[in-house]
């Protein structure tokens, strides 16, 4: 298989540590990152659009993109079936763009599986205490709801050393700039560039493919 000049990000979090929040501003910083939108068979609610917070598809269309093969990760949840749609990331990344997935543990670790590149990073509050105020903050759940993932976050921490990076998100400026700074390291990466640049390093009789160290 050729080099990839793209890169895969996944993006993993416990609810409350900021992730949607740094992935939504990465994305507004890097408008060249390509966010991978999964698809469902779950029917649209109100005001959403196919394409943009889903690919909105049949049971049967999903049953079949699971015997091809073409989903890097998928699962069940409430009865309808949730997954990332492998076809389109391969097509992406073989043109240069790099794809961001906001994703759970789970699911990273069926992407890796398939796609053993993907780079990953876990946000990380700065403290349990920090998080349950973050969830209390944001109105969204009751407390027993809080509780709960609170609970949850105890779990989800301790899948963090399966990640390549993590970010303590104590600054939200502070924290933004590590994401980036780790999506232009992986832009700068061998592979990458050699792929970005096949005709430089053709030129110059620079080998396409790294040594082992």
């Amino acid at each position: 298989m050729p080099p990839r000049a793209g890169n895969v990000f996944m993006v993993v979090a416990p609810s409350g540590a900021g992730k949607s929040s740094l992935v939504n501003a990465l994305l507004k910083a890097r408008p060249e990152i390509r966010l991978s939108i999964s698809c469902t068979t779950r029917p649209p609610r109100p005001g959403e659009t196919d394409g943009k917070e889903y690919h909105f598809v049949t049971v049967p269309a999903f049953e079949k993109m699971q015997r091809e093969d073409d989903l890097l990760e998928w699962a069940e949840v409430h009865g309808n079936f949730y997954g990332t749609p492998r076809s389109w990331i391969q097509r992406q990344t073989e043109a240069g763009n790099d794809v961001l997935l906001e994703i759970d543990w789970q699911g990273a670790r069926q992407v890796r599986s398939k796609f053993p590149e993907a780079i990953g990073i876990f946000i990380l509050p700065p403290s349990i205490e920090a998080l349950e105020t973050r969830l209390h903050e944001r109105g969204q759940d009751e407390s027993h709801v809080i509780a709960r993932r609170l609970l949850a976050a105890g779990g989800e921490f301790a899948h963090a050393p399966e990640f390549e990076y993590v970010i303590i998100n104590q600054d939200f400026s502070a924290a933004l700039a590590d994401m980036t700074t780790i999506v232009t390291a992986a832009r700068l990466r061998f592979r990458s560039q050699a792929a970005r640049h096949a005709s430089l390093f053709s030129q110059l009789g620079i080998p396409q493919t790294s040594a082992p160290l």
